[in-house]
């Protein structure tokens, strides 16, 4: 259900800023109950007016004793000698009552200092308004409890039980800490001596008007993070997750908040993260437009001079004729099953590599098998492989996937023997590289052939990129090889590239093509 009160907040449109602001004023709810149950301070309080009201007893039982008894033949409490002992020496605030040894009231220091108990009158009772009969019985209920609480206390006083103190209601209903000693001459009860001081609520309701200062500036804190903590948080997440959904409706191109990307803080680099993934997914799918203009294009190619092939085909009677417009065919077909092959590997690149987890692949062996069959199908004539490796096996580790870097090697392989003499020979050497200070492995493949134009010395890696010299066979290659062995090269943090073979005197002799991927120490 919709409140259009609470989206005008500061903090009603966002969840995460209304979570904030919860867990902000539950933290402050649970601080301002428990310091306004203060139980341990309560506690401790009753524990401290226990312990004082105790030893005030005790020694104002001690004097009781010795100036009652003072001058009276058998030994008994002279209620005008402890009246005056309560008059003078019992603190305000506290009450003193003085019971004889059968638990009779003899003194009371209220009586004796004439003061009056004051309580509240009740409000006007209008003539129509019926009597409450209830208020009355229940205050002869409440002052016939405390005088139950009060007699048991004096009982157990004189049956010679450890003084201890007590917390009880009196008569108004207020909570008191009560003490009540026996008093003694030698070893004889005279009565007892019950204190009592019902000033502890009191105290309590102090401490907690004292702090209530402390808790307005925790509110006001606690309002104040809340709102930077919406301003500083929520509000940015809210503006990312806005620049997300008009990447997504295609508004924009990349999210691109200045603001938060020049912050320091997490939401700094969520925003310049979500920039730079949004900026590598629209190149991706820019990737991808080209790659299906591409295939398009290579695809219509062969598709084209197929159908112009058998268009042409009904009407060649010559027999001659007739064949070199099947080889055509039969060579475009095989160029477009290749061209598909090719197509069908380079849109699954991407899924294999983040799919396949890196590990430790020893590239020399790797090398030594997929050499070893172009050397075990080798027939006469055909170019020839060969393989130079310096490195031990231990040497030769990198961090890799072993099904795509062995495409790579294949790709390349292939590439050079299309382009070498008859009887030529693709060499191929495993080394550690000279020329970096970290000592990548290095993996170089040289043929033959007739090298490369210098200003496609980097084209040649571009997708569908089939220009051949005269003299090479056409249609044999999609174009795809090296540009899907650049990518994966690179999504193993390798460098490749190719350069010309050269002579003493600046002729070019062969290709050369170079790999260097980092070693596993």
């Amino acid at each position: 259900m919709s409140k259009p009160w609470l989206k005008r907040l500061p903090f009603g449109q966002s969840r995460l800023g209304r979570l904030i602001f919860g867990l902000n004023v539950l933290g402050l709810i649970i601080i301002v109950i428990g310091a306004l149950v203060l139980s341990d301070f309560r506690g401790g309080l009753i524990n401290a007016q226990s312990d004082s009201l105790l030893s005030q007893a005790q020694l104002m039982g001690e004097v009781i004793a010795e100036v009652a008894t003072e001058g009276v033949p058998e030994p008994h409490l002279e209620a005008e000698n402890a009246a005056i002992v309560l008059g003078r020496f019992i603190p305000s605030g506290q009450r003193a009552r003085l019971f004889d040894d059968k638990g009779n009231l003899i003194s009371d220091s209220y009586a004796v200092s004439d003061l009056i108990d004051v309580s509240q009158l009740p409000p006007a009772r209008k003539p129509n308004d019926p009597v409450p009969q209830d208020k009355s019985a229940k205050r002869q209920a409440r002052r016939a409890l405390a005088e139950q609480q009060l007699h048991g206390e004096v009982m157990m006083a004189l049956s010679g039980a450890p003084p201890t103190a007590v917390v009880r209601l009196n008569e108004r209903g207020i909570k008191v800490v009560s003490v009540s000693v026996p008093l003694r001459h030698v070893k004889e009860v005279l009565g007892v001596l019950t204190i009592e001081r019902g000033d502890v609520d009191k105290i309590v309701a102090a401490q907690r008007w004292s702090m209530l200062p402390f808790i307005l500036v925790a509110f006001g804190v606690t309002m104040l993070s809340s709102l930077l903590l919406n301003w500083l948080v929520s509000r940015p997440i809210h503006r990312l997750s806005a620049a997300a959904d008009n990447v997504r409706l295609a508004r924009t191109r990349a999210i691109s908040l200045p603001d938060l990307e020049s912050r320091r803080d997490e939401i700094g680099t969520l925003a310049r993260s979500l920039e730079s993934m949004t900026d590598t997914l629209w190149r991706r799918m820019e990737e991808i437009d080209r790659f299906a203009a591409d295939v398009s294009h290579e695809i219509k190619n062969p598709l084209t001079s197929i159908r112009s092939a058998l268009e042409t085909l009904p009407l060649v009677k010559n027999d001659e004729a007739r064949d070199r417009l099947m080889a055509v065919i039969n060579q475009d077909v095989r160029r477009a099953d290749r061209l598909i092959t090719d197509i069908s590997n380079a849109s699954r690149l991407d899924a294999e590599l983040s799919r396949d987890t890196p590990k430790k692949v020893e590239v020399g062996t790797l090398l030594e098998d997929i050499i070893s069959l172009y050397q075990q199908s080798h027939i006469a004539g055909q170019v020839a492989v060969s393989f130079k490796r310096t490195l031990p096996p231990a040497a030769s580790l990198v961090n890799g996937r072993e099904g795509p870097l062995g495409q790579v090697f294949r790709n390349i392989i292939d590439n050079a023997r299309s382009f070498s003499p008859e009887g030529g020979e693709v060499r191929v050497t495993l080394a550690h590289s000279n020329t970096d200070p970290l000592r990548p492995t290095s993996i170089v493949f040289e043929d033959d052939g007739p090298g490369i134009p210098e200003d496609n010395l980097e084209t040649i890696f571009q997708r569908f990129y089939t220009s051949r010299p005269k003299g090479t066979s056409f249609g044999r290659n999609s174009g795809l090889g090296l540009s899907i062995s650049r990518q994966i090269i690179e999504a193993h943090n390798g460098k490749i590239w190719a350069e010309n073979r050269k002579d003493d005197s600046g002729n070019v002799v062969g290709a050369r093509f170079a790999i260097l991927l980092p070693s596993v120490n």
